[in-house]
């Protein structure tokens, strides 16, 4: 498989990120914690690794476990996932230990707050609809840099109810899947 052919979602390009080993690190934090979409291919990927090719020091490329297709979900539509406006930060950033959930400030004093990640996660899916869940996922893109020093990861969100073409038994699955695997970060 040629994934720049047949999957282009799949390679990152870090050419916009100047604290690149910096990103590397943060990033390599979330393999197989985050499910990885990719809208080319519509697929979300729950087992995957990430590779830095010797080659080429400006590409993240992602590869699905070639012996877990179960761990692949098919026909997920782009119009399922939506960005959030949601980002993961390092602690150091905030002077903290952990992950922190950057969320948009509803207030004009600052842009955003720094929540830490499992409990901004809790606090924003009490206040949705139980059926509408927010289940965090990445694609590329996602990788970025605040300020042009600190690697941040985006979020996007899998909207479950845009699925119909799927049972409710595979839609569970799928948010079960999600949840399990963001329960893996510290």
């Amino acid at each position: 498989m040629d994934l720049t052919t047949d999957n282009r979602d799949l390679v990152w390009g870090l050419d916009s990120i100047k604290q690149r080993q910096r990103a590397v690190d943060f990033v390599m934090g979330f393999e197989n914690k985050i499910c990885v979409y990719s809208d080319s291919v519509e697929q979300l990927y729950t087992n995957y690794n990430i590779f830095f090719p010797k080659h080429e020091r400006r590409q993240l490329v992602i590869l699905p476990n070639p012996f877990a297709h179960h761990d692949i979900f098919n026909n997920i539509p782009a119009a399922a996932v939506t960005a959030t406006g949601l980002n993961i930060i390092h602690g150091d950033v905030v002077g903290r230990e952990g992950l922190y959930l950057l969320i948009p400030a509803r207030d004009n004093k600052s842009r955003f707050r720094a929540v830490p990640l499992h409990t901004g996660l809790r606090v924003i899916n009490k206040r949705r609809p139980l059926d509408k869940p927010l289940l965090p996922i990445i694609m590329k893109g996602d990788l970025r840099e605040l300020r042009a020093e600190t690697p941040c990861l985006h979020l996007h969100c899998l909207h479950l109810h845009r699925l119909q073409h799927l049972s409710p038994l595979e839609r569970q699955g799928i948010q079960r899947v999600i949840v399990e695997h963001l329960d893996k970060l510290g």
